[in-house]
């Protein structure tokens, strides 16, 4: 497969993450973790907008009535993309204030799935949360080190999430009407001399794309968990990727830099940027959080 790679938004993201894109809007949103803020950048007008939260931003959604729903240190809030303004929604881990959100993603009937860490990023104190369009919120799973990337089959039977901590991405038999999980097993697993599996995504032929963060690249996996393709990336820790564009052929790629030194920040100047890679493969519409 021949790729074609880009800068489309050279930023400094400190911790850029969780890159979803709006097909109505033909705009790329996402998120600087550490940075405080979500952003979006529309490519037909160039148009960038940003807005500053309260706290650290884990991963955002886009509702279908409209606005977004962030997942921030202090819990699940409702976002107004018009005025910036914030209403909270629940808080489910009020007494583990060190905790924080780090990534999240909407299934097809519209619930979000979002997960945490302890920012010591060494305990196995995160959580997997599953937040329902009635706003009701359950933990999925529990004792996590670094929740994080998740998505779908094309089939919905099928439920790809990381812990980074364990180096693994982990795939589940998938219950879409109820929003449960079953059948857990090892999708992948990365050798930490590679790099460590970040975010992902799923095209419409059931690959899965993820990112290693210390690794520079993408790797693409089969449906049966075999390694098809490695990506080489301008910078060391991608974090995320999200198909986009007109046709959906974009893979949009988000970036950090934080914790990177002077020389490896020389070497790597886009680090902390939102890339680009023009594919030969389509992704699949991203879905909406339903309340």
């Amino acid at each position: 497969m021949v790729n074609e790679l880009s800068c489309v938004v050279e930023c400094s993201d400190l911790l850029g993450e969780g890159p979803v894109w709006s097909v109505q809007e033909q705009t790329l949103y996402w998120v600087d973790i550490v940075g405080r803020a979500a952003r979006s950048y529309s490519p037909s007008t160039g148009q960038r907008r940003e807005w500053s939260m309260p706290s650290e931003i884990g991963a955002l959604a886009l509702r279908t009535c409209g606005g977004a729903l962030v997942a921030l240190r202090s819990g699940f809030a409702l976002l107004d993309l018009h005025t910036g303004a914030l209403t909270a929604v629940c808080d489910p881990e009020p007494a583990q204030p060190d905790n924080l959100f780090n990534d999240g993603a909407c299934d097809r009937a519209g619930r979000f799935w979002a997960g945490t860490l302890h920012q010591d990023e060494i305990e196995p104190l995160g959580s997997l949360y599953r937040l329902g369009a009635d706003l009701d919120c359950t933990r999925m799973l529990s004792d996590l080190v670094i929740a994080n990337g998740m998505g779908w089959s094309p089939d919905d039977r099928t439920m790809y999430f990381t812990d980074s901590g364990h180096g693994r991405i982990y795939a589940f038999d998938y219950d879409l009407e109820r929003g449960e999980l079953s059948s857990q097993r090892t999708f992948a697993e990365v050798d930490e001399r590679d790099g460590v599996p970040d975010g992902l995504t799923v095209d419409s032929d059931g690959y899965v794309w993820a990112a290693l963060w210390d690794g520079g690249a993408i790797r693409r996996y089969a449906p049966d968990g075999k390694l098809a393709e490695i990506i080489e990336l301008p910078v060391p820790r991608p974090t995320s990727c999200a198909f986009g564009g007109p046709e959906l052929s974009t893979l949009f790629i988000t970036s950090a830099r934080d914790g990177l030194d002077e020389r490896t920040l020389h070497e790597a100047p886009l680090s902390g940027s939102v890339l680009a890679l023009e594919t030969a493969v389509t992704g699949i519409p991203e879905p909406t959080f339903g309340a």
